[in-house]
């Protein structure tokens, strides 16, 4: 044999004995994968896909729905992998000896232009491992550097180098996904893939699990050519009612119910945990060639209005919008005085949040004419140089921006977090730190009062649960969260707190202290809420209170009417404007009607309300306790178009009119039996709610309920086994010194009950 054919064939028998144990391997049976885990992660991947913008299409809903229900459980596996199977773009097998190897799946790579898409992975993962399944490629690009500009020379990069860093890739591992795989044999994971570019783009794709090794048939690598959709730019023109350029939220979706922008990948403005974009008149939204939806909304005020368009080159889509009703025309503005630019759904780093420039489209496009942004823990050291003492810069005449604090995230928050509105210094004396904060609320909230501050407890269910849904009633929650949990102290305390949150917990929760105290004589108020974006993150001003305001809006006439109760809690669908007791507005006179004697009082109401002309069965099915807590379609009456406008007195509805919510103002008048001193307040619930009037009788304190009063006493009780060990000693007499007042004052009320 000639030497070079000698060579050859020891190179082969070489090479073969080298791939040896690779080549001598059968393939693998397949492990049968249980059906109940994987059903239950399928549920994930479309929970998320959802969530992001590209939900699955309702067949494909369904289909996986159907497998589910299959009594053949390795059926029901096969069912659900062809249904996912479709958006796989990329299988990633990891061997028994955890070598990972790649190949393309069955989902188009289709792409757009500045904009982000979403694939499906598909791992068989027969060696069970937990680890991260990670994504890397030489075409992903960060921050490019031009030559003449770089520093240092090693950052450099040449215009080859930016022309093949067109995409960026990552792996979705926000809930309900999950940051590790499960070990399971089979399970899907989501890929998200941004393009700077239009037109055909290649990238070299790999995965790893932390070792992923590219041995002779275990390469872990694959080429995928994509294709890019190019964008074009479509211009926003917006009108309000007053045929002025306005800003809007719109919800931009195209044939496949996919979300634009890309809600994973979205920078402020925009945000990643909302359907919507705000865009003022001229602003502009990019997309592809294509047929879309567009919803456009400016809060719930306004008729939204939906439109189709096609986009085939530079667009432009006009909207003139229309409003159902304008409280501020009767001197009712709006605001939400709980709402964050840092914490909670914000973005990757909540210690700094988003700037005022960025929430400013959110309260502009929710037409709320008062926002009040709250620094609190997270982002205290940040966000408080935003803090002026006076209304932002940012602020027209109609709508203002004012930021002010929430005591959240503070040593006293178990007590339950405070919020501080019409602040002038936001540092409490003598502290440098958080950690040098009071341990309980009382000497916080008379440091604000002293200062001219309007102050109140958020969230107020938050521990406060109760299984009865009547109001009032009498269970006795843990006072264990940190809502409303000391203001059953503090109320007792004269001047030191103002109201209480409402709208953003559930109602019956809510409303059930506020009822007992004010039975027991205190007349502590209710101001609307979102606590935006943690409690809720769809939209700032979805609970809001409507407060009275003579002449121009300014914060502290604002906030005074929130003191004074000339306001009403709302979601902003139903409207109880100019509440009356026998002429006496709510919020003026003290609220205080007096009667020599027993007898009858006219309550007046200047009523709205706008549902829908459908049910939204979905909505009416969920428990109280789950979210939207105040919407008026709860309150809907059968499948009618009406809602009951109920008078209450002392806790008790004393009469009832149905209201037509189609939209048009109406006024409703009342007669009412007063026995003995009482407070009264209107509500259509849960969806509205006036502040009281106290009618007084024969010069005698409300005392409408014995029973309200030793609840109240007894929460006292409840309170301070949640709360003492909380409190840091050095503090602690004090603390139960006035845990011992609000004793001796709700006992001094149950000897004043009449019953």
């Amino acid at each position: 044999m000639p030497p070079l054919s000698r060579a050859v064939l020891a190179a082969a028998l070489a090479l073969a004995g080298a791939a040896g144990p690779f080549a001598a391997q059968q393939p693998a049976v397949e492990k049968r994968v249980p059906l109940q885990p994987l059903a239950q992660q399928a549920r994930r991947v479309e929970t998320a896909l959802r969530y992001l913008g590209e939900p699955l299409a309702a067949a494909d809903v369904q289909a996986l729905n159907d497998a589910i229900g299959m009594s053949d459980e390795a059926a029901a596996v096969a069912a659900l992998e062809r249904v996912l199977d479709r958006r796989v773009l990329m299988t990633v097998h990891i061997s028994p000896e955890s070598r990972v190897r790649v190949e393309q799946g069955a989902a188009p790579p289709e792409l757009v232009q500045g904009g982000t898409r979403l694939f499906l992975v598909k791992v068989r993962n027969d060696a069970g491992v937990t680890a991260p399944l990670a994504v890397a490629s030489p075409n992903i690009g960060r921050v490019y550097v031009a030559p003449s500009q770089s520093p240092e020379p090693k950052h450099v990069l040449t215009e080859a180098h930016v022309r093949e860093r067109w995409a960026d890739m990552s792996i979705y591992t926000q809930p309900p996904m999950r940051q590790r795989l499960s070990g399971l044999g089979i399970e899907y994971v989501i890929l998200q893939v941004y393009s700077r570019d239009a037109g055909q783009r290649s990238a070299l794709v790999s995965f790893n699990v932390g070792q992923g090794s590219q041995d002779v048939g275990f390469r872990n690598d694959v080429e995928v050519l994509f294709t890019a959709r190019p964008a074009h730019t479509v211009r926003i023109n917006v009108r309000d009612e007053h045929n002025q350029p306005t800003t809007a939220g719109f919800t931009v979706r195209d044939e496949l119910d996919r979300i634009y922008p890309n809600i994973s990948k979205r920078l402020a403005p925009d945000f990643y945990f909302q359907p919507q974009v705000y865009r003022h008149d001229g602003q502009t939204i990019s997309l592809p060639e294509g047929q879309f939806t567009v919803t456009a909304s400016r809060g719930p005020e306004y008729v939204p209005q939906t439109k189709r368009f096609s986009v085939g080159g530079a667009s432009e889509l006009i909207f003139q919008l229309l409003r159902w009703i304008d409280p501020s025309q009767y001197g009712w503005y709006s605001g939400d005085h709980h709402i964050h630019s840092a914490g909670c759904s914000h973005y990757e780093n909540p210690t700094e949040g988003v700037r005022p420039e960025d929430m400013w489209p959110q309260i502009d496009g929710e037409a709320l004419n008062l926002a009040s942004v709250l620094t609190w823990g997270p982002s205290y050291y940040f966000q408080k140089q935003f803090f002026s003492g006076v209304d932002h810069p940012l602020s027209t005449p109609s709508r203002l921006m004012h930021y002010d604090l929430e005591v959240s995230g503070f040593p006293s928050s178990h007590a339950g977090h405070l919020v501080l509105l019409g602040l002038k210094d936001q540092d409490y004396p003598g502290t440098k730190r958080l950690e040098d904060w009071p341990t309980w609320d009382l000497p916080i909230l008379k440091w604000a009062r002293a200062q001219g501050s309007v102050v109140g407890f958020a969230h107020s269910g938050w521990g406060l649960e109760v299984k009865s849904r009547e109001l009032p009633n009498y269970d006795m929650p843990g006072f264990d969260g940190i809502g409303a949990n000391e203001f059953i102290v503090d109320v007792t305390h004269p001047d030191t707190v103002d109201f209480i949150s409402a709208g953003d917990t559930p109602y019956v929760w809510e409303l059930n202290i506020w009822y007992h105290t004010l039975n027991a004589g205190f007349r502590t108020r209710i101001s609307g809420e979102t606590d935006f974006p943690c409690i809720t993150d769809d939209k700032v001003g979805l609970a809001r209170s409507y407060a009275k305001v003579d002449g121009p809006l300014t914060y502290r006439k604002w906030l005074d009417s929130v003191r004074d109760g000339r306001s009403y809690v709302s979601d902003g669908k139903t409207h109880l404007m100019d509440f009356a007791v026998n002429g006496t507005p709510a919020g003026t006179a003290a609220s205080e009607v007096k009667l020599s004697a027993p007898g009858r009082v006219k309550v007046a109401v200047t009523a709205a309300a706008n549902l829908d002309v459908h049910p939204n069965d979905a909505l009416r099915q969920l428990r109280y306790d789950e979210k939207p807590y105040w919407d008026i379609e709860r309150a809907r009456i059968g499948s009618s178009r009406e809602v009951p406008v109920e008078v209450i007195v002392n806790g008790q509805r004393a009469a009832v009119q149905n209201l037509l919510a189609d939209g048009k103002i109406r006024t409703l008048s009342f007669d009412v039996p007063v026995e003995r001193s009482s407070w009264i307040a209107v509500r259509v619930l849960p969806s509205a709610h006036t502040n009281p009037v106290f009618v007084v009788v024969g010069g005698q304190p409300v005392r409408a309920s014995k029973r309200s009063a030793q609840w109240c006493l007894d929460a006292v009780n409840q309170c301070w086994t949640q709360k003492a060990a909380q409190i840091r000693a050095s503090e602690r007499d004090a603390a139960r010194a006035a845990y011992d007042h609000a004793r001796e004052a709700y006992k001094a009320r149950i000897a004043e009950s009449e019953r």
